[in-house]
């Protein structure tokens, strides 16, 4: 056992066994003072009186005689203690091989006290942030997009009218205790399906070919929820145990639509995401409400952060929710915006950092987001197979209010096209922590 683990602060065991100690040293002093009065007073004759002055230890110095029986007492306390806690969390270690009592204990205190935050979007860039703050807090909420189209979960939309499932399923993955083995796990699909551009592969109807199982587990807790695809998710993160929670943006499907600059409309996420010269996108139906959960999330948060993700086809979908848009506007929580770190063919393609926040801004409101983090490192290897390219720090001339702009290493360093989890999380909390100070030294400015 690692006895320093046990011992740090904010565990919330010295505490108590302080209190328990305290306890059985004043329960032995009672005994003691009942055993000496009447020793005292009844003190038998012979065989009987040897055997009862050898069990008090009454040959030996009083300071021995109460030293000896106070390391023995202590030493059964902690013996029996450890037993009793070894025994009742049995189980918990048990799904925590790899991690001692100790560590899992002081990593679960440690998180349930880590700022609230509320992260938007969907994709694999939010599973990458996501990865990444789940080491550093426990209160997440993740935000996520319900108006996929295409693959395994536009098959199980249009079977069974239920929402987009697929970037729930990334999310929850990203968030879950065993992160590698769920993700390997829930992304399993079966041979088959459907291409890239959604069309059947799998002549069977009804067959399981290329859905993912992931997918097809919150498309069966549905049916047990007797369609209520809320509480299906939330029984989803539950079981998976998940660090926060994972929330649909709204229980409706919902279309994402596109105009581009040259006047052209399409309809569909698998469609627009290889579209470019993007000038306008919207949703149906436009009036869809949201998950309560999520406008309570948002309330509550500390902070929020939008994206990384596709911003044509994971974020603006979330935003462009009437009530996500007013709640984002009304919360007191800094709101940061995370900028992709690269380009995407057909929907981003040659976008710079201002091209980026002005579709953001442009889209929602002015004044939507108080800082944007954008990654200032462009050495980064890129996949020879990847025709994307970095995007670029150009900051956009005529915007206002004027968010802080931060900027930081942020990129993997093996795939120049994806966030590094780990220094993406730093960044953020590092930025916010300035941030919020700094809200604190104005508030305190003021009222003083």
């Amino acid at each position: 056992m690692n006895l320093r683990r046990w011992l740090q602060p904010g565990i919330g065991i010295k505490r108590w066994l302080g209190v328990v100690f305290l306890g059985l040293l004043l329960l032995a002093l009672g005994v003691a003072h009942v055993v000496r009065q009447v020793t005292a007073e009844v003190h038998p004759d012979g065989i009987a009186g040897v055997l009862l002055d050898a069990a008090t230890l009454q040959f030996l110095p009083y300071p021995l005689r109460g030293l000896i029986v106070g390391v023995l007492g202590v030493a059964l306390l902690l013996t029996g203690s450890v037993r009793v806690i070894r025994a009742v969390t049995e189980p918990l270690r048990a799904a925590h091989e790899d991690e001692s009592l100790g560590e899992l204990i002081y990593r679960k205190r440690l998180l349930a006290r880590g700022p609230r935050i509320v992260a938007i979007g969907g994709g694999t860039g939010l599973s990458a942030l996501l990865r990444g703050l789940k080491e550093h807090t426990g209160n997440i909420t993740a935000i996520v997009t319900v108006a996929d189209d295409g693959g395994s979960s536009g098959a199980l939309r249009d079977e069974l009218g239920i929402p987009a499932v697929g970037d729930i399923r990334n999310c929850i993955a990203a968030l879950a205790d065993a992160e590698p083995l769920m993700r390997d796990f829930l992304g399993y699909r079966f041979p088959g399906g459907r291409t890239a551009d959604g069309s059947p592969v799998d002549t069977q109807p009804g067959g399981l070919g290329g859905h993912a199982i992931g997918n097809l587990l919150i498309a069966a807790l549905t049916a047990v929820e007797d369609g209520d695809f809320e509480a299906a998710v939330r029984r989803m993160n539950r079981v998976l145990a998940v660090r926060g929670q994972v929330l649909p943006v709204s229980p409706t499907p919902i279309t994402l639509h596109a105009r581009t600059r040259n006047g052209i409309v399409v309809s569909g996420q698998s469609h627009v995401m290889r579209t470019s010269g993007i000038e306008r996108v919207w949703i149906t139906p436009a009036d869809v409400l949201p998950s309560a959960d999520a406008l309570a999330a948002i309330a509550d948060a500390d902070i929020v952060v939008l994206g990384p993700g596709s911003l044509f086809t994971s974020l603006l979908p979330v935003l462009l929710v009437p009530e996500i848009r007013d709640a984002l506007a009304r919360t007191n929580a800094l709101r940061m915006y995370v900028c992709n770190v690269a380009t995407q063919v057909g929907e981003t393609a040659g976008y710079d950092l201002a091209d980026h926040l002005e579709a953001l801004i442009g889209h929602t409101a002015p004044g939507v987001v108080d800082v944007v983090l954008a990654n200032d490192r462009f050495d980064a290897r890129v996949p020879r197979e990847w025709t994307a390219e970095s995007v670029r720090l150009r900051w956009p001339p005529d915007i206002s209010p004027v968010p802080t702009l931060v900027t930081d290493d942020v990129v993997d360093a093996v795939n120049a096209h994806h966030h590094d989890p780990v220094r993406l999380a730093a960044a953020v909390l590092r930025v916010a922590e300035s941030e919020l100070a700094s809200r604190r030294r104005h508030s305190a400015a003021r009222t003083a």
